[in-house]
């Protein structure tokens, strides 16, 4: 049974994206370290990755019983 996901966005910008999440959305966090900040979403969760340019991608992986 899925019971939860976790999310990776790997952006350009990661800084503006983990602001939006923090201070738009307002959504829970923990630092991972290094400003490394993981955003709740119950029962899910959303991490931002700095990467290149165009080489931006999306993963998504189910937590499993």
């Amino acid at each position: 049974m899925v019971n939860g996901m976790h999310a990776l966005i790997y952006t350009t910008k990661p800084d503006e994206m983990r602001a939006f999440f923090n201070d738009v959305l307002n959504l829970p966090n923990v630092d991972a370290g290094h400003g490394w900040l993981i955003f709740a979403l119950p029962p899910s969760e959303i991490a931002v990755h700095p990467t290149d340019a165009g080489t931006e991608r999306h993963e998504l992986t189910l937590m499993c019983d």
